[in-house]
């Protein structure tokens, strides 16, 4: 099912031939322009593409790096030197990013780069397409996605420039975080009507009418940290859209882990709108997990064809989550401990010298070869330098921290990128959601209850008896074992008030923290622009 992302191979050339001269007075010399360019239904699809292209690009990259490494779910420190990159991303773990942190601003310019691919493919389309039904579901698929983008934005910088036009260069000056979440609410509802109503192959990596819904959950879920008013009541009936569709069910516990495997994809009964990702395309995007959860000395216990980084791991507070059922097949996403062959009898052997094992080894024999059984440890230990944030450059050093292998590692693959789709919306986040609202003050609707939400999600991921009762506190943690490495853990740790949190070795208890500063580089581009309150000096 990869060959969906081929689909939308050609548009980035295409579109980019006809809508990126600057001389006006160069004569046409190539057949490809706006008056024979798009002119039927692939064309027109085609045209989309590059906003697909736009949003599986950093996907996988500066989106997970700031929503995972800013919570206690994923760090990443140096290990002699390698991985600082002038604080980059350990600055996420201390909640001490600048203006010019590289992830804020990859952040910043993915999303909105998105936003400027849609406002020229809606542009192109509106012109070119006749009017109907057609027209209607594929310029509501792109308004979709730049909903999807814009929530992106002020879900992580708060107030926003609100930019929908194609050809406007003027500067914007930011919208308050209310309007923008009046505008993407706007966009969703409009575009709901007219987006496909069917789920799977037809539709798997464009939005359909649940993927809208799921969206409008998400942002009735958090709007009082948008907004400043709840809006349960509206979450649980977005969520009951998604469930009275009929589309989804819960993976049973046998498949749960499968669903994020190389060969996942449109088969996936949670998947409500996932990111296809295939190394055999070009044009963008890359998902790389592998390359940074797997240590290097199991490289051949998964038959990787290059030796992984493994810099970074979980954090001992956010691993507990996982620690009282040992039924839970959400276990399993997790290496820990003394690490085995794919059999899981015969040890993985790692040899070095001691020297190479501990650094600070000072024994006269430091050269002497030894032999040890590969152990991951819990506990992050800053052995070479606290201040540098430097685990040292040996063994022990980069067996440190327990590692999350959820989107598995794809051997298949000849370079660092995998074939692993990644779901943005799953059907287990829509149960999830209405327990959620419904203990914080919605009404019941369904027949259901925030008990019999929670266990039908339990009763596919544990053997473990079902629970009796359930509270918000509940809620979080398995949150926190359902979405790990999915990239929702700021969003839930912002919304129960734990974001402020210590963990590690994060002192910073400041809210400001919940958004970040606007790049310098787009206050340069758009001298409209304000900075964020909490980044003036």
């Amino acid at each position: 099912m990869k060959k969906i992302i081929k689909y939308f191979g050609l548009p980035m050339l295409a579109v980019g031939l006809f809508w990126s001269c600057e001389n006006l007075d160069v004569p046409i010399t190539t057949q490809l322009t706006p008056e024979v360019f798009p002119q039927n239904s692939t064309q027109f699809i085609q045209t989309a593409g590059p906003v697909y292209v736009a949003f599986r690009g950093d996907f996988s990259f500066s989106w997970w790096w700031s929503q995972s490494l800013s919570t206690d779910e994923a760090i990443l420190p140096a290990r002699g030197g390698n991985w600082f990159d002038n604080r980059n991303y350990i600055a996420m773990h201390f909640h001490d990013w600048t203006v010019d942190n590289g992830i804020v601003g990859s952040l910043w310019n993915w999303s909105s780069g998105v936003i400027g691919k849609s406002n020229q493919a809606i542009s192109i389309l509106e012109e070119a397409m006749p009017a109907g039904a057609e027209k209607s579901t594929l310029i509501s698929e792109l308004k979709t996605m730049r909903a999807i983008s814009y929530f992106i934005l002020m879900d992580n910088f708060g107030e926003v420039p609100l930019d929908t036009l194609y050809g406007d260069f003027s500067s914007k000056p930011k919208s308050s975080r209310l309007e923008v979440f009046n505008f993407v609410e706007k966009e969703l509802k409009k575009a709901i009507p007219n987006l496909n109503p069917a789920s799977g192959i037809a539709t798997y990596g464009r939005p359909n009418k649940q993927t809208a819904n799921a969206l409008l959950a998400k942002m009735y879920l958090n709007a009082q940290v948008y907004t400043g008013t709840q809006r349960n009541n509206e979450c649980i009936a977005a969520c009951d859209e998604v469930i009275k569709s009929g589309l989804y069910n819960i993976e049973p516990r046998a498949s749960y882990l499968q669903m994020f495997y190389p060969n996942n994809g449109p088969q996936m009964k949670e998947f409500i709108f996932a990111v296809p990702y295939d190394p055999a395309v070009g044009g963008g995007g890359l998902m790389y997990h592998a390359r940074y959860d797997v240590p290097r000395s199991m490289r051949s216990r998964f038959g990787l064809p290059f030796t992984p980084s493994a810099p970074r791991s979980t954090l001992p507070e956010f691993y507990a989550h996982f620690q009282n059922d040992a039924n839970d097949i959400r276990n399993r996403q997790w290496l820990t401990g003394k690490q085995y062959l794919a059999d899981g009898v015969t040890p993985i052997m790692v040899s070095t010298t001691k020297k190479g094992y501990d650094q600070f080894y000072t024994g006269s024999d430091g050269a002497t070869a030894i032999t040890y059984h590969l152990e991951l440890t819990p506990n992050i230990v800053l052995r070479q330098s606290v201040a540098l944030t430097d685990l040292g450059n040996d063994e022990i050093a980069w067996n440190i921290g327990y590692r999350n292998i959820k989107f598995y590692p794809d051997a298949t693959s000849t370079s660092r990128n995998q074939n692993n789709d990644v779901p943005l919306f799953r059907y287990s986040d829509i149960l999830l959601m209405k327990a959620e609202a419904i203990l914080r003050g919605g009404a019941a609707t369904l027949g259901d209850s925030p008990l019999s939400l929670v266990n039908t999600i339990r009763s596919n991921r544990t053997t473990s008896a079902p629970w009796t009762a359930v509270t918000l506190e509940d809620i979080y943690k398995e949150r926190s074992r359902e979405f790990a490495w999915e990239g929702w853990h700021r969003n839930d740790m912002i919304r129960f008030g734990k974001f402020e949190g210590l963990w590690g070795f994060k002192t910073d208890t400041d809210v400001k923290r919940r958004v970040f500063p606007i790049p310098t580089s787009a206050l340069v581009l758009n001298p409209a622009l304000k900075q964020n309150p909490a980044y003036v000096n």
